[in-house]
């Protein structure tokens, strides 16, 4: 039996064509209005619009993600408060599970142990992320201020 593409998770899948062109579509809407964008949305029962004000800060969210459906990618929202195994962990960092073991292992990120298995907060993974791509940022603006004393 073929299921519709509709039934599916988008987060264990692909978008489809379809639903890449309808997020292109929306997130073109939401950019024009940034600042503040209404959105009407028709009831279906009552067949009667309801307007919903978006703040700036929910337009971005929103618009970034579908930024990554546009373009096709599957995306996983992972609420702040969630504990991650160490292989989601990894997987979001993108490295290795056995280094990320490591720096575990090294306190560099906080966690817990809940019998045997470490678990890791998503607060405290992005915290980590956050710093490790900042710090990465600056050795690679410090390389190219070095390269440009050079030339």
């Amino acid at each position: 039996m073929t299921v519709p593409a509709f039934a599916e998770k988008l987060g264990d899948r692909l978008p489809s064509e379809s639903e890449r062109a309808a997020a292109n579509q929306l997130r073109k809407v939401l950019a024009a209005h940034a600042a503040g964008a209404v959105l009407s949305v028709l009831d279906e029962e009552t067949k009667k619009p309801s307007e919903i004000t978006l703040t700036p800060a929910l337009s971005n969210l929103l618009t970034e993600l579908l930024r990554h459906v546009g373009r096709g990618d599957a995306v996983t929202l992972v609420p702040v408060s969630q504990m991650l195994t160490t292989q989601q962990a990894a997987d979001i960092l993108n490295i290795s599970r056995p280094f990320l073991i490591t720096l575990l292992e090294k306190n560099e990120i906080a966690h817990v142990l809940v019998g045997r298995h470490r678990r890791i907060k998503a607060e405290h993974l992005f915290a980590f992320k956050r710093a490790r791509d900042t710090k990465r940022s600056k050795a690679l603006d410090d390389l190219a201020e070095l390269d440009g004393e050079h030339l």
